[in-house]
């Protein structure tokens, strides 16, 4: 039996505590073993120019989940053309890994724009979809397939952008990152200007 394995595609920057609680309620409230934190070096429906250097964002990612063995951060992005088109992800990971099942995790502001993705219908066609809430999101037209599955995650209010201005405006970022990773912003300096 194929191992099911979800996708969590993301800039991660910074990776923080949002993300890992989002990740932990996948693994344990649906048929998911294993999560993988895809870490994209360039969304092509984001800016690049405030995105930290990807294998510092691949490092956080690591330090932030090293300690359980369900979790693993990926840099096949990195290797693949870009900008990064979750259709070619899926594709060179079902070659690499025909022995897995892979699924896509998103939050419903995703799941609202997936239009915009490259090749979506593919994508709607063969791959299962879980969708966490994000609030103020109208996606009931959109949770008709049977491929989606809307989970009943808690709703995070926490977003890497709100932790970019705390940090450059001087407020403690303390509990909204893991503490390894919070240490690594503080010592490297990052997003202060």
């Amino acid at each position: 039996m194929n191992k099911k394995i979800g996708l969590f595609f993301g800039s991660f920057n910074p990776v923080h505590v949002g993300h890992l609680i989002i990740a932990e309620f996948m693994v344990e409230h649906t048929d998911l073993k294993e999560l993988w934190f895809v870490v994209s070096p360039c969304n092509p429906l984001k800016k690049k120019q405030s995105l930290l250097p990807e294998r510092q964002r691949l490092y956080m990612v690591n330090l932030a989940i090293e300690d359980d063995p369900r979790f693993r951060a990926s840099d096949i992005e990195f290797k693949l053309p870009q900008p990064s088109y979750t259709v070619n992800t899926l594709l060179h990971l079902q070659e690499k890994y025909p022995d897995k099942e892979f699924c896509l995790i998103m939050g419903e502001d995703n799941l609202e724009c997936i239009e915009k993705w490259y090749n979506y219908q593919f994508i709607l066609d063969n791959y299962s979809i879980y969708v966490y809430p994000r609030g103020n999101n109208n996606t009931e037209d959109k949770l008709i397939s049977p491929r989606i599955t809307r989970v009943n995650a808690p709703l995070m209010g926490i977003s890497a952008t709100m932790i970019r201005e705390n940090i450059k405006n001087g407020h403690s970022v303390k509990y909204l990152m893991p503490e390894k990773v919070a240490k690594f912003v503080d010592e490297m300096s990052f997003f202060k200007n």
